[in-house]
């Protein structure tokens, strides 16, 4: 490894680390709890979105993954509260990310956004309909009857104005980044690109697979 990309390394592992911690510290002093009673809405997508923006679809996902697990000390909700934020960041980010990583222009963002915040609802409601009963100990008709009136306009208000936040602060911040050097001007190679693209449609169609096994599970009434 050549001395440039030796400090390309190290200039992206320092701005994900410092992505990594304002995503954390927008996770802890910047949530809204309690929201329905059970829900939080916390900006930290905004970052991690900006970080996949800015590397790639796979930075996102170690980003969210990190930053869930952050969470953990200051979580009332266990590991189904740590499963439920990191489906919710990583389909958001990891869509949203996909679509504009292979052609970067204001208007691949904003589809891409688009796509991110609908892949999260709807992954969410499904999973919200898996996971809240067995949480709170309510039966699913229960569930059902809030996803209409508290689980639906959540998610896509928390994915909407995550997705405008993104929208306002990414090309500032990218620019005054590229200005002091800390990012390159050029994105990465096609190669790359293919690769990082195999390796997202593999962890989401493993994710697709494990949420149709359990909602087979659930009708069969197996759990």
């Amino acid at each position: 490894m050549t001395k440039q990309k030796t400090s390309e390394r190290i200039k992206m592992l320092s701005i994900m680390a410092m992505l990594t911690a304002l995503a954390v510290v927008a996770d802890y002093y910047l949530r809204i709890p309690n929201i329905g009673g059970f829900l939080t809405y916390e900006p930290k997508d905004v970052i991690i979105s900006i970080a996949a923006f800015i590397y790639n679809p796979i930075a996102g996902l170690i980003i969210s993954l990190v930053t869930c697990l952050a969470e953990i000390p200051i979580s009332k909700t266990g590991p189904i509260g740590l499963l439920m934020n990191f489906l919710s960041s990583a389909t958001f980010v990891g869509v949203a990310s996909v679509i504009y990583y292979r052609k970067k222009t204001i208007l691949r963002a904003v589809i891409g956004l688009i796509a991110g915040s609908l892949a999260m609802v709807a992954v969410m409601l499904l999973w919200n309909y898996i996971m809240t009963p067995i949480y709170m100990g309510v039966s699913r008709e229960l569930v059902v009857g809030m996803m209409p009136t508290l689980l639906l306009p959540f998610n896509a208000i928390k994915a909407g104005l995550n997705s405008a936040l993104v929208l306002l602060i990414y090309k500032p911040l990218v620019t005054a980044l590229r200005k002091s050097k800390l990012i390159p001007i050029r994105d990465s190679n096609d190669n790359e690109n293919k690769r990082l693209n195999t390796i997202i449609v593999a962890v989401v169609s493993a994710l697709a697979v494990a949420t149709m096994i359990l909602v087979l599970l659930i009708f069969a009434k197996i759990i």
